[in-house]
């Protein structure tokens, strides 16, 4: 019973198979390029809606204006200066020496060789 046929394939085919596997890569690139470009149509969001404001500016739903602007970055600002815990911000690194402690030597982690007769 032979369950695995060996063909012999030579040039004209082997090109065939690889033309047809590179043209198979392409077509299913631009078929996700496309899928992805569907689903960008379909979760667009709409254009915000404009309203005219009483001091005759155009106000855009969901815009953040100058003005709110200055008054987050104000009230950032008194925010972080009324902190009490003063950092310098500078990092200091100290080293400790420590004396020989037993349980931080290395030599007793070693195996000792036997003695040779």
């Amino acid at each position: 019973m032979k369950i695995l046929i060996v063909t012999d394939w030579g040039w004209p085919e082997m090109l065939w198979v690889a033309l047809i596997s590179i043209c198979l890569v392409f077509f299913v690139l631009v078929l996700l390029v496309g899928v992805m470009k569907c689903f960008g149509l379909v979760f667009a969001r709409r254009q915000p809606s404009v309203a005219a404001a009483p001091s005759g500016r155009v106000v855009v739903q969901g815009q953040v204006h100058e003005e709110e602007i200055a008054a987050i970055a104000t009230a950032l600002d008194l925010y972080r200066s009324a902190m009490h815990d003063r950092e310098s911000e500078v990092l200091t690194i100290l080293s400790i020496k420590r004396a020989y402690s037993p349980w931080n030597s290395k030599i007793h982690g070693l195996t000792q060789l036997p003695d040779r007769k």
